[in-house]
């Protein structure tokens, strides 16, 4: 992968949300796909969500965690490093009220059996929409 891309409500990484960047993993229709995931399982939960998509620094946990801390308390942050092959979905104190380490722990697990089968975005995707069922309705 060649950049990061943030998808999100609040910018994480280089360049505005849904640029055309022509260094971005994904094309235009993909992106559309990730908004409408991050916009769906932030109405029906009413927690914010964040997708990153890039390298993160080692230790990968502390670099998702440092993200994070651009977020706020209610925020739910899933960061992905393809070429690392981690996940982590970091959640806040107020967040972490609603989604528990459980419905985390299964969303990764479809998230990587995803990633596994080629489909990063149909991963992220349907791991969204599993942690905003997790986390339930406002």
């Amino acid at each position: 992968m060649s950049g990061e891309v943030a998808i999100t409500r609040t910018v994480l990484g280089s360049g505005p949300r849904g640029s055309e960047d022509p260094n971005s993993p994904f094309s235009s229709s993909q992106l559309a796909r990730l908004d409408e995931a991050l916009t769906l399982s932030s109405l029906e939960s009413g927690l914010p969500f964040s997708v990153y998509v890039g390298d993160l620094a080692v230790p990968t946990r502390g670099s998702a965690e440092e993200l994070f801390t651009k977020l706020t308390d209610e925020s739910v942050l899933v960061a992905v490093s393809p070429a690392q092959r981690c996940l982590h979905i970091v959640t806040g104190p107020k967040s972490a009220l609603r989604l528990p380490n459980r419905s985390c722990a299964l969303a990764a697990l479809a998230m990587r059996a995803a990633f596994a089968n080629g489909d990063l975005v149909g991963g992220i995707v349907n791991g969204l929409r599993m942690l905003a069922d997790g986390a339930g309705h406002a």
